[in-house]
């Protein structure tokens, strides 16, 4: 079949089935146009938590889907690629958790919604890169931050909050590809564009970064909102590239230059349009959290909702 007539074909299902699907931004391009609903993690899991639907189609990586059925028990969540993994969240388990915490008695644990629900079940607040700032900010000042699992976006949040969070050794095999170096270079390869920064970037808290008057830092979400709302016309964009499909629609006469292009996730890509098609028909590969995790791990998700 055709992507058209696979798409037509989901969206049928979607209807016998009572079914929605939500897609993040890194996905395919097709997949993403399929989607009722796209958007970054944060818009994704208030979206799972609100939604009506009896199935989620969660086009993305393993942990968004367990987010998602953490939100929404009683909802079937299915994944399209079950092995679509993440190294950002399998740097860190729930059993390193325990023994970090235990390293630093009286840490509050600040968790990256990129973590299991084991992680977010020995957490006590889970954040995206949308509200992290914001998160971090809102806990007592005297008291030690300990933030799994993304060092990068860690080190972001000390440098704009003045705090000064322990910080976990992971990272995203993506962001870590683009260091203050690599942004410098394409910002004077191109002085008239703005630069769209994902704070998971390496070189995200660098103060020539930080600082610079042509630099903007923020989610995927907020990067598409500033483009569309910016007078600028040209934009270098440092994030997964397929970010750009959705950049493109929301700004059709602006243009966007990949600050790399093998800024690609390979995860993202095991989630195809096929497989979207085949998840549905058969309402395969469901995403279960057991209860006593499941519980645990929706205190810290819900203290992440709440945070405006």
């Amino acid at each position: 079949m055709s992507v058209k007539e696979i798409s037509e074909r989901i969206k049928q299902l979607q209807e016998e089935k009572n079914a929605i699907i939500l897609a993040h931004y890194y996905t395919r391009p097709e997949v993403q146009d399929v989607a009722d609903y796209l958007g970054d993690s944060l818009g994704l899991s208030r979206m799972a938590a609100k939604t009506t639907a009896r199935v989620i189609v969660f086009c993305g990586v393993h942990f968004m889907a367990e987010t998602a059925s953490i939100i929404s028990p009683d909802k079937k969540v299915l994944i399209p690629a079950r092995d679509a993994g993440c190294s950002l969240a399998e740097s860190i388990t729930g059993q390193d958790l325990i023994e970090w915490k235990a390293a630093h008695p009286g840490g509050i644990v600040v968790c990256y919604v990129n973590t299991s629900a084991d992680v977010k079940a020995n957490a006590d607040y889970c954040c995206t890169s949308s509200n992290a700032t914001r998160v971090v900010e809102s806990l007592p000042a005297g008291r030690p931050v300990l933030f799994v699992p993304d060092k990068n976006l860690g080190a972001y949040i000390n440098k704009v909050t003045g705090r000064n969070m322990e910080l976990w050794h992971g990272d995203c095999c993506v962001h870590e590809r683009l260091p203050a170096t690599v942004l410098l270079e394409r910002l004077d390869a191109f002085p008239d564009a703005t630069l769209l920064l994902h704070p998971e970037a390496n070189g995200s808290s660098d103060d020539r970064i930080l600082h610079h008057p042509r630099a903007f830092i923020a989610s995927t979400a907020g990067m598409i909102d500033r483009a569309r709302r910016s007078s600028c016309r040209r934009f270098i964009v440092a994030t997964e590239l397929e970010t750009i499909h959705e950049l493109k629609k929301n700004s059709p006469d602006k243009e966007f230059i990949p600050a790399l292009r093998s800024t690609l996730c390979g995860q993202m890509k095991r989630v195809t349009i096929e497989r979207v098609l085949e998840a549905l028909e058969k309402e395969q590969f469901e995403v279960k959290v057991e209860d006593s995790i499941r519980e645990k791990a929706s205190i810290p998700i819900q203290r992440m909702l709440d945070v405006k």
